[in-house]
């Protein structure tokens, strides 16, 4: 049994509603500035330590930042916890480097433009002091290194300079053909040309020591290196690519089939997953999103546009047509309409650190699985309930669409996603939480707070399900604002080990902790 029979996370001291405060953004806009579509924010992720994180942009590129509280503290930290202090650090992360990891292409074959965005990252494990991550555009998937180079010098070499001073050549213009240089009392110096200006003539006496050359080492810069591209294996635009917990697989799928690689082998892939019909008028579904289990190496999820998510398991075959456990929620009778399938698409799924619970969201909700319980959810918050009255504006504008990303907090006790006006969304999912905060991706987070009332709720080991509403009964907030569908919050991460999150807002990165 994946996961074993273990209970939901504990939920001692969580009870009470973060308070989330501002710690930094960077590429903060002015107000009234224009922002370059190449600029836009489109993936991010904390590596696993949560030490460095990295975000892709529409143009291509990959910033990397590293958190610098941690080392520049570590001594008080260690005096406080020796005073048994509660510890009240603010995170700190600095700009590391950027690097261009795509470019646009055109393939010549399909008539197709090949846009330079960064679908996704995933960080790899670090070795010898060196980062590694996977970055992908809609086609193609690519390994880089970055490492700290030295800057190498040969100095203190074995001659004097000061006696070549005066009797360098000084090359005359001279219309003869001769190609020996002249010296500055008008001879010519009879060594060949090239020949090195220097005298290395020894000394009657000798030298009095031998010096060596030798390699010092002035400056360091960060390098960053492509190893590998994995490129020609997929048909259709990449939605995802995950790291196996063996670190040394990953996958990449598209939208209708799912490819293993091996991270030392860029010209070969294993097509594990395929759902493309014989024919294509029968496509009924497609792959929105797939991810490796956390510590089970032969376990995956991915995610359909029709919200079921399927287990598998790749012991079982080496093309896994069949999954080995399958998750949706049943329709409601009569609730079907012409937006039903559309916005039961799953944008995203991502499973909890103990491998026991899988997060997905789709257009209107969050839903938290149990791994061990396959008739339904243990847990939906309502997200975009608000907006049921406005789909078909939303399918006019091509908002329904939008494809959300959620986040699971490290303890597995909240869970995140984005909405709209630059909002985001964190709700409690322990038992008795209430929790169900709305935070907006500026320096005053708490700004467009609404007040949720308190109402019980089971534990998540004792329901099946349970329906957790959050704040959303309008489409105007507690301020009166309306919300602004142009500005949507689509990506987000939370920090593996603490209470912090990094949300993109356009081409802004906002830092949050509690």
């Amino acid at each position: 049994m994946i996961g074993g029979g273990e209970e939901a996370p504990a939920a001692a001291g969580s009870s009470q509603p973060l308070e989330w405060k501002f710690a930094q953004v960077f590429g903060e806009r002015t107000v009234g500035e224009e922002v370059q579509e190449v600029d836009i924010i489109s993936a991010i992720e904390f590596d696993r330590t949560g030490d460095h994180l990295a975000t892709g942009d529409r143009g291509g590129r990959v910033v990397l930042f590293e958190r610098t509280d941690t080392r520049d503290h570590v001594e008080q930290r260690r005096d406080l916890e020796r005073m048994d202090y509660s510890i009240g650090r603010h995170p700190e992360f600095r700009y590391k480097t950027e690097f261009q990891s795509h470019e646009p292409e055109f393939d010549y074959l399909k008539s197709l433009e090949i846009e330079e965005k960064i679908n996704k990252i995933r960080w790899c494990q670090t070795a010898n002091g060196a980062l590694f991550l996977l970055s992908t555009n809609d086609k193609t998937i690519k390994f880089w290194k970055v490492q700290e180079k030295k800057v190498k010098k040969v100095c203190d070499m074995n001659m004097d300079l000061s006696r070549s001073v005066g009797n360098g050549p000084v090359v005359c213009s001279s219309i003869s053909g001769s190609s020996k240089p002249c010296m500055a009392n008008g001879g010519c110096d009879e060594r060949p040309f090239g020949y090195s200006s220097i005298d290395t003539s020894l000394p009657s006496g000798g030298l009095p020591s031998l010096r060596l050359p030798m390699v010092t080492s002035h400056e360091t810069s960060l390098v960053a290196r492509c190893r590998r591209i994995y490129a020609h294996a997929h048909d259709y635009h990449i939605n995802s690519i995950s790291n196996n917990s063996d670190g040394e697989t990953f996958i990449s799928a598209d939208d209708l089939r799912i490819n293993l690689w091996n991270l030392e082998i860029s010209n070969q892939s294993f097509n594990i997953v395929d759902v493309k019909p014989t024919n294509m008028e029968d496509l009924t579904e497609v792959i929105t999103s797939a991810e490796f289990h956390p510590t089970h190496c032969n376990t995956l999820a991915y995610s359909s546009s029709r919200g079921s998510i399927r287990l598998i398991d790749m012991r079982q075959s080496a093309l896994c047509d069949s999954h080995s456990k399958l998750f949706e929620e049943q329709e409601v009778p009569g609730s079907r309409s012409f937006f039903t399938e559309i916005i039961a698409s799953i944008s995203d799924i991502k499973f909890a650190k103990d491998g026991r619970h899988i997060l997905s969201r789709d257009y209107m909700t969050l839903k938290l699985w149990d791994i061990n319980m396959d008739r339904g959810p243990v847990a939906t918050f309502q997200v975009h309930e608000y907006l049921r009255p406005k789909l078909c504006d939303l399918y006019e504008n091509d908002s329904i669409f939008d494809k959300f990303e959620c986040c699971l907090s490290g303890d597995g006790l909240r869970v995140a996603t984005g909405s709209y006006s630059n909002l985001f969304r964190v709700f409690g999912c322990s038992e008795g939480s209430t929790e169900a905060t709305t935070l907006e991706a500026s320096k005053n987070p708490m700004r467009r707070q609404v007040q949720t009332p308190a109402r019980p709720t089971k534990s998540l080991g004792t329901l099946p399900r349970v329906l957790r509403r959050g704040a959303d009964t309008s489409g105007v907030d507690a301020n009166g604002n309306t919300f602004d569908f142009t500005t949507k919050l689509l990506h987000l991460a939370w920090h593996p080990t603490e209470n912090s999150l990094a949300c993109a807002a356009s081409n802004s990165l906002y830092m949050y902790y509690a």
